[in-house]
């Protein structure tokens, strides 16, 4: 099963379309992955994918700790995204692609900054082998996006000027890409980017709450994911906190 079907699958059984961004502070490994299970734990009935970035791999062990949160997941029928931001030369992003699958992820974020001969194209192609995703990184949810993703360029293709995140876009597109992460503090981004994709490929939104982003807005512009990360996790009533989005954000879609 391809893994965009995976994620229409989990959105019609639990009802939401919001992704938990694991993205825990640092504590002793073990508190960390008490933690961590903890909050997939009582927040897994509101969500429809776990992503998990290098705040959990780097202490938690990626064939350890980070593995068994992956099943417990897997095991609540969700998917599991790994938000490594793959950005280096075509070799090492491959066996960094295929580390990530082996220890059961379902899709990893990429970096397109690093083009596709000898940067990407090897990381589509053992997704494809393994039937895994891919997610490109279109335009990040901080303030500071805009100095990289948000420079006007000349499109190496077209040789026209355009912003770096339309041309992004355009790649996801031609990729044939899973996602793209477009940061939901920036909905007028998401309505450029939006007008690109249409429904061929679907926004993942980070930034709701914490970092300032609306869910109407973002919803409106045409995000199809929401990436809901410290809103929750350091909720002090992490269920209600998942809840209360979870049904914001279906009110929105029902509109």
């Amino acid at each position: 099963m391809s893994f965009k079907r995976k994620m229409d699958r989990s959105v019609k059984k639990a009802g939401s379309n919001i992704v938990l961004a694991l993205d825990l502070p640092f504590d002793p490994p073990q508190r960390l992955l008490h933690r961590s299970v903890k909050t997939l734990e009582t927040v897994h009935p509101y969500i429809c994918a776990v992503k998990i970035n290098r705040q959990l791999v780097l202490p938690l062990g990626l064939f350890d700790g980070v593995q068994k949160i992956v099943n417990l997941a897997h095991d609540y029928g969700l998917p599991a995204i790994m938000d490594c931001k793959i950005n280096d030369v075509g070799h090492t992003n491959r066996s960094i692609a295929e580390c990530y699958y082996k220890a059961g992820f379902d899709a990893v974020i990429a970096n397109p900054f690093i083009g596709w001969d000898e940067g990407l194209q090897p990381v589509f192609e053992v997704a494809k082998e393994m039937g895994r995703g891919v997610i490109l990184l279109v335009y990040m949810s901080h303030k500071g996006a805009g100095e990289g993703y948000g420079q006007t360029v000349r499109d190496f293709k077209s040789e026209k000027l355009m912003p770096q995140y339309l041309i992004f876009a355009k790649k996801a597109l031609s990729w044939n890409a899973d996602g793209a992460v477009v940061g939901a503090t920036f909905p007028e981004k998401i309505r450029e980017i939006h007008a690109i994709l249409e429904t061929r490929v679907p926004i993942y939104s980070p930034g709701v709450g914490v970092q300032g982003g609306g869910i109407d807005s973002a919803i409106v512009a045409g995000t199809r994911f929401l990436i809901v990360g410290r809103s929750i996790t350091l909720a002090e009533d992490s269920c209600e906190a998942a809840r209360r989005i979870r049904d914001a954000t279906m009110r929105c879609l029902e509109k």
